[in-house]
């Protein structure tokens, strides 16, 4: 196993130093012009800038899933994983256009005050404890594993230790509140991007050189020719691949759930926007999807390279094979990064450290801020004062990162982290995003019907995820909506699963809602966004101009 030299470790505290002194001075001085009130801890209410909020959603988003998980997709099926994000730069103009009007007239904060505003406490509190224990044993989890997996790849230091280190240094960042996270996302966003495009930069002309050429250019050139099977955007029923991305369906389909209810319905995520103005917070979540449009440059190009490089017996020999022996694409990448030049390699090491601490401490944060506004303050301390719901949040942090301690070495997601949790947040993101958008723009959506849609969306994904162990669903591959996986079934891929669930819910929804509206049951409507639906003409042109770049690049990678 290759490992960093010495300049490499340069490089990386230099990072270090950067991101810890910034985080530093950023926390004394909130310290010192503050009080410790706990909506500028959680939130950072009003002291964020759109870039910060744009780089602190980017960052957040971008970790060892994407940069592990996503390049290892990138070395099985391609480009067509860029759906992923793509889609989600499509989404954020959707979720900065129609959800943050909303949120910002009606003086939301978490996802389930929006909750119990719109519904009841009952729904509200279901969602808040279904949220933490997603966020802590899915999210966290997963990426402290994966984030340490790949730096024990590059440093040879053991995989537990890593964890240690990824934990300690995330809540060192997170305890400094939401602004602290916010602004060192900014350098984490730098590191992240610059890192990113170097380590891309010379995989392609790695690959050039495997041809007897050079320069990236040509290297790119390469790759489209010699892996032309990996330059298609909307996969074919007999692509291996089809069964992670069905077809249309990641433009017309399940795919448009995954991303608005990541990106409009998630705690995570939207808090980032939750304290700003609506201009800086629409202007944040625009930046943020023209980053969005660059991340498969640094993130799946790396795979495919790899891909390339492995045709050709670059990698050693067992250097991409799991402990079972078997290729394991997520090794891709930190196999990758070992053939980078010393120094180089410090700094793509930086890059990848960077995405996994930022997304490590924003989702802490989230887990802090669901459990303290929503939990303790309503249920255990209602009477807490702004100090106390602070220390409250710090200690909830340092508990859920030791939980995910010690629970991921036990995660076995070796066939792919980034599946791995798409997949098993799927399982409840339809209910959810169907209970959101008919609270959102449907006033008569009542609290029975939100609540069918919570438990029945789960249930409803766990009945269709066994259906094929019961029942034959051959018939359903002539239109692509089921697949044969690799046990000789025909599953319904998890996309598709997500649209019919979404759908059902929907309906249920509605058919509940009539019902109860008949029996004289008025639901709590949220104000519409009224004049907060305007946009102003700058961001309108960044909106369009988003809209036909995407629409370029799906044409010329159909």
């Amino acid at each position: 196993m290759k490992v960093l030299q010495t300049t490499d470790y340069i490089v990386f505290f230099i990072y270090f130093i950067i991101v810890s002194g910034y985080g530093y001075l950023v926390y004394r001085k909130k310290k010192q012009t503050t009080i410790a009130a706990s909506h500028d801890f959680f939130l950072a209410e009003g002291s964020l800038t759109w870039w910060a909020i744009g780089a602190s959603l980017i960052a957040s988003n971008i970790s060892a899933e994407q940069m592990i998980g996503m390049s290892g997709n990138g070395f099985t099926m391609g480009l067509a994983i860029s759906t992923y994000e793509w889609m989600a730069a499509a989404s954020l103009l959707i979720v900065a256009i129609f959800f943050i009007p909303v949120y910002l007239r009606n003086k939301i904060y978490t996802m389930p005050q929006f909750l119990q505003t719109r519904y009841n406490d009952t729904v509200a509190m279901i969602m808040a404890i279904f949220w933490l224990l997603l966020y802590v044993v899915v999210n966290l989890t997963s990426i402290l594993y994966l984030g340490a997996l790949a730096i024990h790849s590059i440093s040879g230091i053991s995989i537990t230790t890593c964890m240690y280190l990824l934990g300690v240094f995330a809540i060192f960042i997170t305890l400094g509140g939401m602004k602290v996270i916010g602004y060192t996302d900014v350098i984490q966003v730098f590191f992240l991007v610059v890192g990113g495009l170097v380590t891309t930069y010379l995989a392609l002309g790695l690959v050039s050189q495997m041809y007897g050429q050079s320069g990236a250019m040509n290297g790119l050139q390469i790759l489209y020719t010699e892996a032309n099977d990996h330059f298609h955007m909307i996969l074919k029923k007999d692509n291996p691949s089809y069964l992670d991305l069905p077809g249309l369906s990641v433009l017309i389909g399940g795919m448009w759930i995954v991303n608005l209810n990541y990106w409009g319905c998630n705690q995570y995520i939207t808090q980032r926007a939750l304290g700003a103005s609506l201009p800086t917070a629409r202007n944040g979540i625009l930046f943020a999807a023209f980053l969005k449009l660059l991340m498969p440059v640094i993130v799946v190009l790396p795979g495919i390279a790899a891909y390339v490089l492995n045709q050709k017996g670059y990698f050693s020999q067992g250097e991409l094979l799991g402990e079972n022996g078997q290729l394991m694409a997520d090794k891709a990448y930190p196999s990758l990064l070992n053939l980078l030049p010393v120094g180089l390699k410090g700094l793509s090491f930086a890059a990848l450290t960077a995405a996994i601490v930022a997304s490590l401490a924003g989702k802490a944060n989230s887990i802090s801020t669901i459990f303290t506004l929503d939990i303790y303050q309503k249920k255990i301390n209602p009477s807490a004062s702004e100090s106390s719901l602070v220390t409250t949040g710090k200690y909830t942090i340092v508990v859920a990162m030791a939980i995910a301690i010690l629970i991921a070495p036990h995660l076995g997601i070796e066939k792919g982290g980034f599946k791995y949790i798409q997949e098993y947040t799927g399982f409840v993101s339809p209910g959810i995003f169907a209970m959101f958008i008919l609270g959102f723009f449907w006033k008569k959506a009542t609290s029975n019907a939100a609540l069918f849609a919570t438990i029945g969306g789960f249930l409803l994904s766990v009945f269709f995820k066994f259906l094929p162990q019961w029942i034959d669903l051959s018939s359903l591959s002539s239109i692509g909506f089921s697949v044969l996986n690799a046990d000789g079934v025909y599953e319904i891929p998890f996309i598709d699963r997500m649209g019919f669930v979404f759908l059902i819910c929907v309906i249920g929804m509605v058919l509940i809602s009539r019902y109860e509206n008949k029996r004289g049951i008025r639901p709590k409507g949220l104000q519409p966004g009224g004049s907060l639906w305007e946009m102003h003409p700058a961001f309108l042109a960044g909106t369009l101009l988003v809209t036909g770049i995407l629409t370029a690049l799906y044409t010329i990678f159909w």
